[in-house]
């Protein structure tokens, strides 16, 4: 009965989250883009499946097509924003031409359409920030979502990926057989090992799925896709937490196969010599890593695509995904911290991870939605 009504509580709260997130864009006036063109331009042709497909993803955007090869009034108009764009003469006489409020744009290809779309969302960030979007959160309540940062999702998105029952479960239990040895040299050794060899690889995965996504950012189908992962994912996170199983990873949950693990764990301690060790603790870590990766793909690949969304520099993506990586594994150094100074093992209480569980299934929800019907929302201000 408990799980039917907590089940009930959650869907009706979901059901509440949809009148904010489709609800038309308020009045403040348009984002417009000025497009010159021919008709007989195949690069115009092009860019024009794009505004398209550009309008269905930002309905908020208004898209003037001016034809200037037969126009003689759009040719003026076009003289126009040469002069007020500053526009030199060498680059005019070129077809099609793109205007933004900050920017234009001669010319078309795969590149020039992710600089339109990043022109776009940074000119949209801009006019985000002026008034509140609220969102209604269930059990927190009312979110003003254009007071939060990239850092701020990042801090929050991180910590909580990194309360996941398969890393915590099996660095325990390590742990434990650490303790047991008595040695800080060897908890050194193994354990650091192990958390440097699983941040590296998780690191490598949300790197190669940002560029991924770099590389089709502006593709609608895309970002329609990762939200319903992202709502699917959440749903699935929130069914954890009512089916709730204290310290177990729910991808390796037979017995047998935790008992094989832990006898590799076993087998890589009774090396004697560093080398062996080293290399035996790094595929460990490797292979827990890619078993990890099913039950904590959600927040690595919403994240990097709400990444993807910024009108920042190369540097700043990597420089965000360290952060992000360094805040996952905040957890797992407070883990071995203890074990190595106090030879005490030290674990986040069962009650902790449970609604840990619950939390990050309702952010994941709330961002598959957002990705959906509001991405403007997920583009933020630098």
């Amino acid at each position: 009965m408990k799980k039917i009504i907590l089940a009930e509580i959650f869907l009706i709260s979901l059901f509440n989250l949809f009148p904010v997130f489709v609800s038309p864009v308020s009045a403040q006036g348009k984002t417009e883009i000025d497009f010159f063109y021919s008709q007989t331009c195949p690069h115009c042709k092009e860019e024009k499946e794009f505004l398209k497909n550009l309008k269905e993803q930002y309905p908020e955007i208004e898209i003037k097509e001016y034809e200037v090869i037969y126009n003689a009034e759009n040719q003026k108009i076009l003289r126009d924003f040469f002069e007020k764009y500053k526009v030199p003469e060498t680059e005019q006489g070129w077809v099609p031409v793109t205007f933004t409020s900050t920017k234009y744009f001669i010319g078309f290809n795969q590149q020039i359409g992710a600089e339109i779309e990043s022109c776009l969302n940074q000119c949209l960030a801009g006019e985000k920030t002026t008034a509140p979007q609220k969102i209604k959160i269930p059990l927190i309540g009312s979110v003003d979502i254009s007071k939060m940062s990239l850092p701020v999702l990042t801090l929050v998105i991180g910590i909580l990926d990194g309360f996941n029952p398969c890393a915590m479960w099996i660095l325990v239990i390590l742990i434990s057989l650490l303790l047991s040895l008595k040695s800080r040299k060897k908890i050194a050794l193994v354990g650091g090992t192990f958390i440097f060899a699983e941040g590296l690889l998780y690191f490598l995965f949300m790197t190669a799925w940002l560029n991924v996504f770099l590389a089709v950012k502006y593709g609608l189908l895309t970002r329609i896709l990762i939200g319903v992962f992202g709502i699917v994912f959440g749903i699935w996170r929130f069914r954890d937490f009512l089916t709730w199983k204290p310290g177990v990873c729910k991808v390796i949950d037979h017995s047998e196969s935790q008992v094989k693990l832990v006898d590799k764990m076993k087998k890589v301690l009774e090396s004697t010599t560093v080398p062996a060790t080293v290399l035996g603790v790094i595929a460990l870590a490797f292979g827990v890593n890619l078993i990890e990766f099913v039950c904590s793909a959600g927040f690595p690949v919403i994240y990097t695509k709400i990444l993807a969304l910024q009108n920042i520099t190369g540097i700043q993506y990597y420089l965000y995904l360290l952060g992000y990586n360094l805040l996952y594994m905040l957890d797992d150094f407070i883990v071995f911290s203890v074990a190595f100074f106090t030879f005490n093992r030290f674990n986040f209480s069962d009650k902790y991870n449970r609604y840990s569980t619950l939390v990050a299934g309702i952010l994941i929800f709330i961002l598959g939605i957002l990705m959906i019907f509001k991405p403007q929302l997920l583009m933020f201000a630098q």
